[in-house]
């Protein structure tokens, strides 16, 4: 759109041009006011989004050492049948073929519970270890949320404080910047 031609002095262009820096600097002042808040509450909204989707993670590793801890667990269980099974069957046996496969057999489950055994110890350190994390990273996330609530807080107050007055300081600027010519500007 183009301005209307209207000829204005080379003192009023220059008084509205000095008029315009004056605004500009004011709003410059109250925008500072706000120092890096704004840029503070989006690092720290940034963080909390980063936290929650960690902890989220942590948790579902945590469900699949629990739910591998449950199937080691049965894994015991059956063990132990088998081996039950197997020396009932040693009472019946007919020759020392199967008297070496059923001994074999038996130890084979036995060394099955040991490694699930040694698979369960593992499993429950890591959970204990995924616990503390998820604690420490919880209790973190509870400071940032905090401390985001109360920037927020203090950004909004700046800004209703600041409001009314940036407001009227944009008008003067825009009233301002009709008087003068846009290659000037």
């Amino acid at each position: 759109m183009a301005k209307k031609t209207i000829s204005i002095s080379v003192e009023e262009k220059l008084k509205a041009l000095f008029d315009l820096q004056c605004v500009d600097s004011e709003i410059d002042q109250l925008r500072i006011v706000r120092g890096e808040l704004p840029v503070e509450i989006q690092d720290l909204e940034d963080e909390i989004i980063r936290l929650e989707s960690r902890l989220d993670n942590f948790e579902e590793e945590k469900k699949s050492l629990k739910d591998k801890l449950k199937t080691k667990k049965e894994s015991i269980k059956n063990s132990t049948e088998l081996i039950e099974r197997y020396k009932t069957q040693l009472n019946n046996i007919k020759n020392n073929r199967e008297f070496t496969s059923l001994t074999k057999e038996v130890e084979f489950q036995e060394l099955e519970i040991e490694l699930s055994e040694k698979n369960i110890n593992e499993f429950k350190a890591k959970i204990v270890m995924k616990d503390e994390i998820i604690s420490s990273t919880a209790e973190t996330l509870a400071e940032n949320k905090e401390d985001f609530e109360s920037k927020k807080s203090e950004l909004s107050e700046i800004i209703s404080e600041t409001e009314k007055e940036e407001k009227e300081l944009m008008k003067r600027s825009e009233a301002a910047r009709k008087k003068i010519d846009d290659r000037i500007l």
